[in-house]
């Protein structure tokens, strides 16, 4: 999706006011006074839009939306599964690749938010982890269990919605995975096609967002 950069402020660019002569130039400072002057007052209107109140709509962060539109099942229970995804909503400074990693050009602090539709197909109670991996090692105390119902009837699976943000510290060219594993392969994350009586729209089995939030890292004791 294109970005709209009809919407971002412009940096003024320095005006070339060249070298003075060896004598007075009453027409060269003239014109050097008037390039400066019109600088500094596009500065100032930059600094005030930027400071201003609801100047953040002009700050350019990186931040990426992502979803998914298939089943994903798990063969067994003794793997970890990377969550997959198809489309791309929104792209700016984080990519998508593989499927599974979520990568960022921009070093920072990010602030990373799913919407998982699990499903349970069997007659028990189950449990799913999820949790997140960066550049291939699990995140330390990152980890989430998820508790679902047993299925309400043959063909008619329980649902639930495992949703949660979580702030990770990455820097440039790192990527960043969300991973799960069910306590029984009768757990899968499922999407709906769009339905009617009334008309609803899709249900993606997956939705990722990724923001930046600092350019500062701060370590924890």
């Amino acid at each position: 999706m294109a970005l709209n950069l009809g919407q971002q402020i412009t940096t003024p660019t320095p005006p070339n006011i060249g070298s003075p002569g060896a004598s007075y130039d009453e027409r060269f400072q003239s014109q050097s006074f008037g390039a400066l002057n019109t600088y500094f007052s596009k500065l100032t209107a930059l600094f005030a839009a930027l400071f201003g109140p609801r100047g953040g709509k002009w700050i350019n962060n990186p931040y990426g939306a992502f979803q998914d539109g298939t089943d994903q099942v798990a063969a067994n229970t003794t793997t970890a599964y990377a969550i997959t995804f198809d489309t791309t909503d929104f792209s700016n400074g984080v990519t998508l690749s593989d499927s599974s990693r979520l990568n960022v050009s921009q070093a920072g602090i990010y602030n990373l938010q799913f919407s998982i539709q699990f499903k349970n197909t069997t007659n028990d109670t189950q449990d799913v982890d999820v949790w997140f991996r960066k550049n291939g090692t699990n995140i330390d105390k990152s980890n989430s269990r998820f508790g679902m119902q047993a299925r309400k009837s043959s063909g008619d699976p329980s649902h639930t919605i495992a949703a949660l943000n979580f702030f990770v510290n990455l820097a440039a060219n790192d990527y960043i995975e969300i991973m799960w594993r069910p306590s029984d392969v009768g757990v899968n994350i499922e999407h709906f096609a769009a339905s009617s009586t009334p008309t609803r729209p899709a249900v993606p089995s997956v939705i990722a967002t990724i923001a930046f939030v600092s350019n500062l890292s701060v370590e924890t004791a």
